[in-house]
C-alpha cells in the first residue's frame, strides 16, 4: 500500500485506528476452542466486526509463532482475510545482518503479503536496507517504545540528544516518508512531539493506547499532522472487550468508540 492510498484510506473512514491482532489461545472465547482453526476464526469475527473502523491490523508474530506450525497457517490465512483496503503489519521486530534480513523481508512481503514489518534498528543500514527494496513496502523502525525498559538506551544523551532522536535522524538517509514508518510510544507524552520534530512527514505507529493507559489526547496533540501522520494501535482493550459468545459485538462497539473519537479529531486539525 502507498502512502496515498493510507492517507485515502484514513480520510474515508475517518480513521487512524490500528487494531492489534495480539491472539491469545487461552483468551479467546471458549466455544471458538472447539474449531479446527480457533485463532483464524477469533481474528475473522474480529476483522469483520471492525473493518468499517480500522484502516490498519498488526498481527503480533509471537502469538502465532509459539502456535508453531498450526499458528503460522493462521496467521497466513489472517492475512489473506484482509482486504486490500486495509494496511498490515507484521509486528515481528526483526533486524539482522543483511543475508538474513534480506529472507525476513521475503518471509513477511512475499509470501505472508503483509505491507509492513517492523524493525529494529540496533543493527545499523545493513540490517535495515534489505526491507526497503520492496516496491510499495514499509519499514517501521522502533524508536521509542511503550515499556518501562526503555529507558534503559533509548533514552541515552548523545549530542544534546536522546538516542531515539538519533536513530529518527539517521534513518531517514536510508528510507523516506513513502516507505519509512517510527514506532513511538502512547505512554512517551511529550517525547512525542520530540519524534514528530525529527520526522515531519513520516507516519508513526503509536502502541500504548487503551490497556497500557497512552493518551489519545496527548498523541494527536504532539504527533499529527495536516494528512494526520498517525497510525494509533489498540489490541486488548478491542479484541479482549469480551470473551463471551458477544466478543465480535463487544469489540465493534469499543473499536467504533475510538473512531468516533478520532473522526472528531480529524475534523478539528482540518485533516478531513
Amino acid at each position: 500500500m502507498t502512502k496515498k492510498e493510507l492517507i485515502h484510506q484514513i480520510k474515508t473512514k475517518k480513521s487512524f485506528l490500528c487494531v492489534g491482532l495480539d491472539t491469545d489461545l487461552e483468551k479467546i472465547p471458549e466455544h471458538l476452542k472447539e474449531s479446527a482453526d480457533p485463532i483464524f476464526e477469533f481474528n475473522k469475527a474480529i476483522i469483520h466486526a471492525t473493518l468499517p473502523y480500522a484502516v490498519a491490523y498488526k498481527p503480533n508474530l509471537a502469538f502465532y509463532e509459539a502456535q508453531g506450525e498450526i499458528g503460522l497457517r493462521s496467521l497466513k490465512k489472517t492475512v489473506e482475510y484482509l482486504t486490500e483496503e486495509v494496511f498490515t503489519i507484521a509486528d515481528a521486530k526483526r533486524g539482522d545482518i543483511g543475508n538474513t534480513s534480506k529472507m525476513y523481508a521475503r518471509s513477511f512481503f512475499e509470501y505472508f503479503g503483509f505491507d509492513s514489518v517492523t524493525v529494529a534498528p540496533y543493527m545499523g543500514k545493513d540490517s535495515v536496507g534489505p526491507f526497503l527494496e520492496f516496491e510499495n513496502k514499509w519499514v517501521i523502525l522502533l524508536a521509542l517504545t511503550s515499556n518501562p525498559g526503555a529507558q534503559d538506551f533509548q533514552y541515552f544523551d548523545i549530542d544534546e540528544s536522546k538516542l531515539f532522536e538519533k536513530v529518527i535522524e539517521q534513518s531517514q538517509q536510508w528510507g523516506d516518508s513513502n516507505n519509512l514508518m517510527f514506532v513511538v510510544g502512547a505512554t512517551r507524552g511529550a517525547d512525542i512531539k520530540k519524534a514528530r520534530d525529527k520526522a515531519k512527514d513520516h507516519f508513526l505507529l503509536v502502541p500504548g493506547v487503551g490497556a497500557q493507559g497512552g493518551s489519545l489526547e496527548e498523541v494527536v496533540k504532539y504527533g499529527m499532522t495536516d494528512e494526520c501522520g498517525l497510525l494509533v494501535n489498540s489490541s486488548r482493550s478491542i479484541i479482549y472487550a469480551s470473551n463471551g459468545l458477544d466478543f465480535a459485538q463487544r469489540a465493534e462497539e469499543k473499536a467504533a468508540e475510538i473512531q468516533s473519537e478520532m473522526a472528531k479529531m480529524l475534523e478539528v486539525r482540518g485533516v478531513v
